[in-house]
């Protein structure tokens, strides 16, 4: 994605020797402009921000908050303030509660999240809310995570989605995935295939249907 003219792009392989394998892992190291940059998670809240150019800083930080709205202190490796936001407003809700917008686990993935993810109070999701339930809009792999760890609740912050969630959730509904425990671990090849698979379909067709969910 573009900011300002910057070209901002982040790193999803988990093998680049330009970055720290804790940032590859959080989904934290991005290039700008061909150059690396990278926002490492170290608490609940703050992450630390590293890079070339400080003038890239604000457009980095937007980006990743994208993804992450939780984390709201960002600082740079002098430990200096960067930006501040407004702290988001967790929810705990139950796991069953939860429809998930995504069918299949990265096995791959699922590792590198257990290296940063010790116990339940570092799984933060977004979730929309819908017919007294909560559709997962991301964080399926630590979902994944605390099936496995046998958490009964996850925290959440509530988000809205554009309408490019609802063939995602009635095609996860279609297959019987109504929970988290209902997602299927595949290998890395496996994962990448069909998932990205079904979602250049979505896309491609450019499928607006509505909520039967």
């Amino acid at each position: 994605m573009s900011s300002d003219n910057r070209d901002i792009v982040r790193i999803d392989s988990y093998d680049d020797t330009r970055f720290s394998q804790m940032v590859l892992n959080q989904h934290g190291a991005y290039l700008i402009d061909g150059e690396p940059y990278e926002v490492e998670i170290i608490d609940n809240i703050t992450a630390v921000v590293k890079g070339k150019d400080a003038s890239v800083y604000v457009d980095l930080i937007e980006e990743f908050r994208f993804n992450a709205p939780q984390i709201t202190r960002f600082i740079d490796s002098d430990n200096k303030l960067i930006s501040e936001f407004k702290s988001e407003k967790l929810v705990e809700i139950k796991m069953k509660d939860i429809q998930p917008s995504q069918f299949f686990i990265d096995e791959t993935k699922l590792g590198a999240v257990k290296t940063f993810v010790h116990d339940k109070n570092d799984i933060v999701i977004q979730a929309k809310p819908c017919n007294n339930r909560y559709i997962s809009l991301d964080g399926h792999t630590r979902l994944y995570l605390a099936v496995e760890r046998g958490y009964e609740t996850v925290k959440a912050v509530i988000s809205e989605s554009d309408e490019w969630v609802w063939p995602f959730v009635n095609e996860a509904v279609k297959r019987g995935i109504k929970t988290p425990k209902d997602m299927q671990l595949l290998t890395h090849e496996q994962y990448e295939i069909q998932w990205n698979q079904y979602c250049d379909s979505v896309f491609e067709k450019d499928n607006k249907t509505g909520e039967v969910f």
